[in-house]
């Protein structure tokens, strides 16, 4: 409740003295307001949220009791301040995994701490930045959890896949078949993907190029 308190004041303060036009200044509180809660709370029910300052700005019967908002305002306080440890939790994890992956036999290093394991030899030519690829894969987080596969062949622009994919596959001959562990950064990074993926996680594929065209 004091961190919602606090966020209000601040919009409103560098404003106090001030007198612009009504229905400006409404706008321009609900600007900042909504870049703040943007990255605080980038789920929020924008509508719910209108709705309950409407109800408490014009002292109206509110939708929830005051216990309620009281405990819901708790918990979001609580899960804010679990956040900075939970992200070093899971950037400790992933260093982990890569080190312990990285001394696998047969584990080569490519670009920017992308590893590969050949499990099948290729020797058709390589794709270049600007390619197409064809390629059937199955993806998995660290824990060895299935997030995507595709048994059918699948075609992709080389620039409109996860920069690991385009390292390793600039380096794959067609006819190859890798085992691939894609550092988070290389990846989907800090932001993951959706509840498919979360923040900060390295990814595994094995991953085979069937051919590839300009």
């Amino acid at each position: 409740m004091q961190r919602v308190a606090l966020l209000l004041f601040c919009l409103i303060t560098p404003l106090a003295h001030a007198e612009p036009d009504a229905d400006e200044l409404a706008y321009s509180l609900g600007v900042r307001l909504g870049e703040r809660l943007r990255d605080e709370v980038p789920d929020l029910q924008v509508q719910a949220l209108v709705d309950g300052l409407r109800h408490a700005y014009h002292n109206e019967p509110l939708r929830l009791d005051e216990a309620r908002i009281e405990s819901l305002l708790a918990e979001h306080e609580a899960h804010l301040a679990a956040v900075p440890e939970r992200i070093e939790r899971a950037i400790a994890a992933e260093k982990r995994f890569l080190v312990n992956e990285k001394a696998k036999p047969g584990v080569r290093e490519l670009k920017d701490g992308v590893l590969r394991q050949e499990l099948r030899a290729g020797s058709g030519r390589k794709p270049t930045a600007k390619s197409r690829v064809q390629v059937r894969y199955v993806g998995s987080l660290a824990d060895g959890s299935e997030f995507d596969e595709s048994q059918a062949p699948q075609w992709f622009r080389l620039d409109s896949v996860i920069a690991g994919w385009r390292t390793a596959l600039q380096e794959m001959p067609v006819g190859a078949h890798w085992r691939l562990v894609i550092p988070s950064a290389q990846a989907y990074g800090a932001d993951g993907a959706g509840d498919l993926i979360p923040p900060y996680s390295p990814l595994v594929f094995e991953l085979e190029l069937l051919d590839t065209r300009d």
